[in-house]
């Protein structure tokens, strides 16, 4: 690090668990971002400032005025543009030194495939379950830590699914993609603005702890808000041996 960024991230390198050690461990890694709305808007600011040297992100929608209401990423002057594009302009006016990816396109299983081999963790921050399937079957089968975030009307939800421990779930031993859940959407449903800062501030937070080594991570752990009371249940989440997804790719086996 050179004296500026000794000075930029010295509120890190002053916390024990993180360090200069951490802080490059933060400036050498490669994040994934799937989304770049309600959730995708913190998590790309906080890696962003947090100096995580390289971020991917990937959106295939544009921003429209009814974002502006929570997706603090964007801005008036951005509407119309693609959301990706918008995000990584808003990082590179805070911290011109990270090396942002903007993606215009949708993630499908083909280019996951391809996009999260090459990346240290991958925070997904879409809207929908396809989506979410796709990407935690292409970071099972890279053995790729990922940091998954939803929130609609006031409920919000947080976990991390990283394979590379022996007892840890991934996303769809919770949630089979074989199974039939009602998928509800912001546009149809609504979302309360600040659970989406919440939710995904938490995302940046797993992320970050992730590359830099500290902590404990969320795995094995759902954690979930409801916002109309700001209480938290947290459940445990054991792998599912039988999995459609982990234990076909061998994950769990001994």
């Amino acid at each position: 690090m050179d004296d500026k960024q000794l000075l930029r991230y010295s509120r890190h390198i002053l916390l024990d668990e993180l360090g200069i050690e951490g802080q490059q461990a933060l400036l050498s890694s490669h994040a994934l971002v799937i989304g770049a709305g309600g959730l995708g808007s913190p998590v790309a600011l906080y890696l962003g400032t947090a100096g995580v040297g390289r971020i991917t992100i990937v959106d295939n929608d544009h921003v429209d005025l009814t974002n502006l209401q929570r997706q603090i990423v964007h801005d008036m002057s951005r509407l119309g543009r693609p959301k990706a594009a918008s995000a990584a302009q808003s990082i590179n006016e805070i911290n011109p030194d990270v090396n942002v990816v903007a993606l215009h396109e949708r993630a499908n299983a083909e280019r996951l495939d391809e996009l999260v081999a090459s990346v240290d963790v991958v925070l997904d921050c879409c809207d929908n379950f396809a989506t979410r399937h796709a990407v935690n079957a292409a970071c099972v089968k890279h053995k790729k830590p990922l940091v998954s975030g939803a929130a609609i009307g006031f409920d919000g939800q947080i976990s991390v699914y990283d394979t590379r421990q022996a007892q840890a779930p991934c996303y769809a031993c919770l949630f089979p993609p074989e199974a039939a859940f009602e998928e509800a959407r912001c546009a149809t449903m609504g979302v309360f603005a600040p659970l989406v800062g919440i939710i995904g501030s938490m995302q940046a937070a797993e992320a970050l702890k992730l590359l830099a080594g500290t902590g404990s991570s969320l795995a094995g752990r759902l954690q979930m808000l409801d916002a109309r009371s700001m209480e938290w249940t947290e459940i445990r989440t054991p792998r599912n041996s039988e999995c459609s997804v982990c234990s076909v790719c061998g994950v769990h086996k001994p």
